[in-house]
């Protein structure tokens, strides 16, 4: 029998002579790697809730397992956290979401999708390195991947957008990270509707043109003055 198993099982009696009542939902065997996963999974919605002052008893009863076996399969708590906060800050299935919406898709639903997924882990992140503290930043090379996989959505309306598919796939990212803290907009929310909405058609249904005044404009009253020549 597997020793982590036999661990588990003498524990179980062990509470059972002080009179403990045995856990219901206790692990069956597992292959090492599938149980650190199971862990891992376990110790994330702790994490949110927690922070780093989650327990080793609230681990072990969300897992289902004994508090031994957290340590024999990770060494310390310490080093269970860290794993935990690297598998959710995993850029992976953010990718693996985008590259299954269909390129063929109309242009507004996959704004929506877009948007909807880019601000879903915007948000999520914050909440983990709220509790438990700033992590590695983004690697630049995750970025330009999560454009390039965005480009290839937006690629058969190419020719319709007012950018380069991968210039408006840091357009979305640029709407998204900032409506995903609405601290940061005063409190006022935007739905991912609204969101889609604004990349798809602004605030006034087409686009403007860029100019260079022909002064240099340094406040908004000489902004109002000058107007916008270009625009149309």
């Amino acid at each position: 029998m597997d020793t982590e198993v036999e661990a588990e099982l003498e524990a179980e009696l062990a509470g059972a002579l002080r009179g403990e009542q045995p856990a219901r939902n206790r692990a069956q065997p597992l292959p090492p790697e599938d149980r650190k996963a199971m862990i891992i999974d376990a110790v994330i919605p702790l994490l949110i809730e927690h922070g780093r002052g989650v327990t080793s008893r609230q681990i072990a009863d969300a897992a289902g397992i004994a508090e031994g076996t957290i340590f024999r399969a990770f060494g310390d708590k310490e080093t269970l956290i860290q794993a935990a906060v690297e598998k959710f800050l995993d850029p992976e299935p953010l990718r693996e979401a985008l590259r299954a919406i269909d390129p063929g898709l109309p242009l507004e639903h996959k704004l929506r999708a877009i948007v909807f997924l880019l601000r879903e882990r915007f948000q999520s992140v914050m909440r983990i390195v709220t509790v438990v503290g700033h992590q590695r930043p983004p690697i630049p090379q995750e970025r330009t991947e999560l454009a390039e996989i965005i480009a290839r959505i937006l690629a058969p309306e190419a020719d319709e957008l007012n950018w380069p598919p991968d210039r408006v796939a840091h357009i979305l990212r640029l709407i998204s990270f900032s409506s995903a803290f609405p601290a940061l907009n005063d409190g006022i929310e935007f739905s991912v509707d609204d969101l889609a909405r604004i990349a798809l058609v602004g605030v006034a249904g087409r686009p403007f043109a860029i100019y260079t005044p022909i002064t240099p404009v340094t406040t908004a009253a000489d902004a109002a003055e000058q107007g916008e020549p270009g625009c149309s």
